[in-house]
């Protein structure tokens, strides 16, 4: 279920994937070496997961439609109407926290946010953002996607805190390994969405 909706969203994303990440790394490298800083592989390839992560919100949220609902101000009326464990229930409310969970862990990483009402007040305005635009657009406003994609959000800031609690892990080494085990994981899981 989730793997054909990410295979959709792969299929129509990966030009400006592609596309971005060229730009993204040959501008990173540059600056790097201009500036004599040193160059961190977890940091970075942190800092071009979300890039790639912005990039495939906006797919999602702009060019994902669902014309078979409509637009819904009245809170938990959506949520509730799935049956749990269903498909739906995973597509529309799983998969509305799950969305938002990247979001909740980078913004604290890279604000390093101590305090659980700024990631709070930061996925309430992206996501109320993201719905009144796709009213704008000609899609739907849902309240309980706010609250879903809210909830998303705080998992990745929990997420994010202990990770960051956790002492064996404060070592750089100990990041880059950890970030070469996930890009290999996301890659393979990648070739079986593109060549399954």
């Amino acid at each position: 279920m989730f793997y054909n909706s990410i295979k959709e969203i792969m299929i129509d994303i990966w030009p400006s994937l592609l596309i971005c990440c060229v730009i993204m790394i040959s501008l990173r490298i540059t600056y790097l070496i201009k500036n004599n800083i040193k160059f961190v592989f977890y940091k970075e390839i942190l800092m071009l997961g979300f890039i790639m992560y912005v990039i495939a919100l906006f797919e999602v949220v702009t060019f994902q439609d669902v014309s078979w609902s409509s637009s819904n101000f009245i809170l938990f009326n959506e949520m509730l109407r799935y049956d749990f464990g269903t498909k739906l229930f995973f597509k529309n409310v799983v998969g509305n926290m799950l969305m938002f969970i990247p979001f909740g862990f980078f913004t604290s990483y890279f604000l390093k946010l101590k305090k659980v009402y700024s990631v709070f007040l930061l996925t309430l305005l992206t996501s109320i953002t993201i719905e009144t635009t796709q009213l704008l657009i000609g899609r739907v406003f849902d309240i309980d996607d706010i609250i879903l994609n809210v909830i998303g959000g705080l998992i990745g800031y929990l997420i994010f805190k202990i990770i960051y609690k956790i002492k064996f892990l404060k070592k750089e080494f100990i990041y880059n390994i950890i970030m070469i085990v996930v890009l290999i994981a996301i890659i393979l899981y990648l070739l079986g969405v593109f060549y399954v």
